[in-house]
């Protein structure tokens, strides 16, 4: 029987300005709903790992342990390569691998973390489940997924609107589900997961510096990425859309009284023993 493989086209693709949100993250500002249940000896799989950055402060947090970092880009393995050598980080290796049939042996991790990954997947239950294949008995799978529908903003902008609903359409489109953040628990549930501890956080950008970097990446990545090349090649927005919709990005990123909330549901699984 043949493997299973990933259906959905990766929305965002690894633009500069996709990287510049990428590299942003670190284990505390996205993983810290996980970090009470780690151990220094655990043996971790990061699965879409990016860049490498949350890679890399998690083998820092398992110094007696190991952490394996998988992506299906090999480009982007290269970057996170670097991220771990430039930390000085030695308990770490990665390798291209598809979450929907990873290639390790059954119960060979004791953590399985994935972040913003399930939302770009074509089959989320099977990925859950081929994660929970290779935890081990007593271990954890560990996911945090972004919400679009949920996020929020002020001051109010159509164009921003306009942005939320061509995002949310582009990204099913090409075959992911933009609102994830809401539905990890009941993937979680339906891939036979019992132990589900299902939390909540958020990323919260208002002071000006944070607000102008948050607005650029957007701006840039509506007109630059291969998010923009999917936009107008699947017939969902013009040039001339996109750069109305980069433009509000910008608008609302001058706005000294600007506020954006990003919500992530967030799922902590106990492997049965």
């Amino acid at each position: 029987m043949s493997k299973a493989q990933e259906t959905a086209v990766y929305t965002h693709g690894h633009h500069e300005s996709v990287l510049r949100s990428h590299t942003w993250r670190t284990a505390a500002n996205s993983a810290a709903y996980l970090l009470d249940s780690l151990k220094p000896h655990m043996r971790i799989l990061d699965v879409g790992c990016g860049p490498g950055t949350i890679t890399a402060d998690l083998a820092a947090l398992v110094p007696d342990g190991h952490v394996t970092g998988v992506d299906r880009e090999p480009g982007i393995l290269e970057q996170a390569r670097a991220t771990a050598a430039g930390r000085g980080v030695r308990n770490v290796d990665f390798a291209v691998a598809d979450v929907h049939a990873l290639d390790f042996p059954d119960e060979t991790f004791c953590v399985v973390h994935a972040h913003q990954v399930l939302q770009h997947v074509g089959d989320p239950v099977g990925a859950l489940r081929e994660m929970a294949r290779v935890t081990k008995p007593g271990g954890f799978i560990a996911v945090r997924d972004s919400d679009y529908a949920a996020m929020t903003w002020y001051p109010a902008s159509q164009g921003m609107d306009d942005w939320l609903d061509l995002y949310r359409r582009v990204a099913r489109a090409n075959g992911g589900e933009p609102d994830a953040g809401r539905r990890l628990k009941s993937w979680a549930l339906r891939a036979g997961l019992t132990d589900v501890t299902a939390t909540s956080s958020t990323w919260t950008f208002s002071a000006e510096e944070e607000r102008i970097w948050w607005s650029g990446l957007w701006a840039d990545r509506t007109l630059a990425s291969a998010y923009a090349e999917r936009a107008t090649e699947g017939g969902h927005a013009s040039a001339e859309e996109l750069r109305a919709v980069s433009e509000a990005w910008r608008e609302w990123g001058r706005c000294g009284d600007g506020w954006f909330s990003v919500l992530h549901g967030e799922i902590l699984c106990r492997k049965e023993a």
